[in-house]
């Protein structure tokens, strides 16, 4: 059984990884290049900034995605989508933790199986784009010695791990945790009843005054037919 408190715990850690995640979109330091332990360039999903110009411009460009390289200008564009779409199931999540904090104890009772499906799928969303990013750092020509990953990367692997064990102890917590508000069982004992000897007596005087009103009833209407019987006959006999 799901708590507010578990819910309330979940949804900070959920914010969290969606500010990571919005950080690791804004923030080009995905991938860096230091060959003297100093960044002269760092790389993001979206932008490609450099020391020796000084500016940061758009990447990737159309020469960054000519002849063989436009698998490796797909790919990291698939990242961004990926780490877009993240951001948006993550909202969503923080949205549905509020609904469900603010509604009843049968709507956390049962929104528990919701919650972890969504962070599940948050997670692995992340993971995939992680794992693209990791894939083309490992076998992509352009990084070579000097380049690293970087903090972004870092951010992307904590929110994804962070998601997926938010919703594990979700999980958890619906299985293990008693009955939210439950009643407490009564004992599985004989229970003694104590007669009230004044009740039962009291309770007999109103039966037999029950029984003395119904006999007073039968005897009037005995009577009341009787009388009727009689001046039936009187009235057959002068004719």
């Amino acid at each position: 059984m799901t708590r507010r408190v578990v819910y309330g715990l979940g949804m900070l850690l959920t914010v969290a990884c969606t500010i990571m995640t919005i950080v690791s979109i804004a923030t080009p330091r995905w991938i860096s290049y230091a060959p003297n332990d100093k960044r002269v360039a760092s790389m993001g999903l979206h932008s490609y900034c450099s020391k020796v110009t000084g500016a940061c411009e758009r990447f990737p460009k159309y020469k960054d995605c000519e002849g063989d390289k436009w698998g490796f200008c797909s790919m990291w564009r698939t990242v961004g989508f990926l780490m877009s779409f993240a951001v948006v199931i993550e909202l969503c999540t923080v949205v549905s933790f509020i609904v469900i904090i603010a509604g009843g104890v049968q709507r956390r009772t049962q929104g528990w199986q919701v919650m972890c499906s969504i962070l599940l799928v948050g997670g692995v969303i992340q993971c995939a784009g992680m794992a693209i990013v990791a894939f083309l750092f490992d076998h992509d020509d352009r990084f070579f010695s000097g380049w690293y990953l970087d903090s972004c990367f870092t951010l992307c692997t904590a929110s994804w791990t962070t998601l997926v064990l938010t919703s594990v102890g979700i999980a958890a917590t619906a299985m293990y945790l008693p009955e939210e508000g439950d009643y407490e069982l009564i004992p599985d004992e004989q229970v003694e009843i104590t007669h009230d000897d004044q009740f039962l007596s009291r309770i007999s005087g109103w039966n037999d005054g029950y029984q003395n009103e119904r006999n007073d009833s039968n005897y009037w209407s005995n009577e009341d037919s009787g009388s009727i019987k009689s001046n039936v006959t009187s009235v057959a006999e002068r004719r």
